[in-house]
């Protein structure tokens, strides 16, 4: 089972995203800030980081800088509101894929198989 690190500092969001991936498919460990989730890319094999970029502490872009000198096997997406940020996470992180909300959870989905070469197909 493909599993994913999830850092999103809204509890709401974090449940929703975590849910949606479980029924999909796939493990999800959810942490509410980016300081939580380097100490499990240090310790536990994550397939994939899902990571909001603006979060309080530490943000999503310095999250996966962090993870690709921890984990650099380890897949980064980002998901975020605002459309500046946008910008800056294709800069910093240009092989991240960027998901803009508000978006469908079939979207998060499909664009977290696609990160994973899954056909699309599979899914309901």
């Amino acid at each position: 089972m493909l599993r994913i690190l999830l850092a999103e500092d809204e509890e709401a969001m974090r449940t929703y995203l975590s849910r949606a991936l479980e029924n999909a498919g796939y493990s999800v460990v959810a942490v509410d800030r980016g300081t939580a989730a380097v100490p499990l890319l240090e310790t536990e094999r994550f397939d994939l980081l899902l990571s909001d970029i603006i979060m309080p502490e530490m943000d999503g872009i310095e999250l996966a800088q962090r993870c690709a000198e921890i984990s650099p096997e380890t897949k980064v997406m980002f998901i975020t509101g605002f459309a500046a940020v946008t910008l800056k996470a294709s800069q910093e992180a240009p092989q991240a894929k960027v998901l803009s909300k508000p978006f469908h959870l079939r979207d998060l989905v499909l664009e977290v198989d696609r990160v994973f070469g899954l056909p699309s197909t599979a899914r309901g």
